[in-house]
């Protein structure tokens, strides 16, 4: 499933893009100029990509590109699978060149970015797709030599997770018993809507009324269908929530604090 953009005759002038986070680029090169190297590879700025089933958000992928010969055009897309050949998963489906800047000091140098669309009811139709994906980067150099890098960086794509919570009764007296029940449920990209995530370890918080810091009181697992039930004692007025830190696949949720008048 490899795609090559287009690649225009030189690189365009454009307000370079900053970035900090570096990533290896050990990967074989696929043609070519074996001196051209990719680094600083950074994709939505460093953050997690949590979508919901109908999620519509703009991704940039930023890379620093360099070669002896220097730069003239470069690229970069989002892949899934076992290899470039057999991916399950591409973002962007057509690949554009990205927009590169040569250093002003070191003409071999070009710090580049590309922005693309993301369409989760579109663009992600399996859950499995869920994960690390995969950059590759290429790019060609002055000699028309061009060079792809498979695995130039990361980025993690993860389904958007809910929390609710419910404390009961409400008042309740001082020292009884309060039965706190919520749900947690994600993302179905195949099904456009949520599901219930069984089995995950959820921590059940409490903020005392004026206080602005939550405090975990205990963990609880999630049951059939993303359930969530536990009972915990009522000592002063304050406010309850459940909170799920995520997974690999999952982007984390936190309910809303449910307010407890004890009297």
């Amino acid at each position: 499933m490899r795609i090559r953009p287009a690649v225009t005759a030189a690189v365009s002038l454009a307000t370079a893009l900053s970035v900090s986070v570096p990533a290896a680029a050990h990967a074989a090169d696929r043609a070519g100029s074996a001196g051209t190297t990719f680094s600083h590879v950074v994709v939505n700025g460093g953050k997690d990509l949590v979508l919901g089933p109908t999620t519509k958000k703009t991704v940039t992928i930023a890379w620093t590109a360099t070669d002896p010969d220097g730069i003239a055009a470069s690229w970069a897309y989002l892949w899934h699978g076992p290899n470039t050949d057999d991916a399950d998963g591409l973002l962007p489906h057509y690949p554009p060149n990205g927009t590169c800047t040569v250093s002003a000091t070191d003409p071999t140098t070009a710090t580049c970015a590309v922005s693309f669309g993301v369409d989760a009811a579109k663009d992600l139709h399996r859950n499995a797709v869920a994960g690390t994906w995969q950059v590759l980067a290429g790019a060609q150099d002055g000699t028309d030599d061009w060079t792809e890098i498979d695995a130039a960086g990361t980025a993690h794509l993860k389904r958007l997770a809910r929390a609710t919570v419910n404390a009961s009764p409400e008042p309740v007296r001082k020292g009884g018993t309060l039965t706190v029940t919520g749900r947690l449920t994600r993302a179905n990209w195949e099904s456009g809507g949520y599901t219930g995530y069984q089995g995950q370890r959820v921590e059940l918080q409490f903020r005392k009324k004026g206080s602005s810091t939550y405090t975990t009181l205990k963990t609880v697992t999630t049951g059939s269908g993303g359930s969530l039930r536990t009972t915990t004692r009522a000592r002063t007025d304050g406010y309850f929530r459940f909170r799920f830190a995520g997974t690999t696949t999952t982007g984390p949720a936190t309910a809303t604090g449910d307010y407890v008048d004890v009297r």
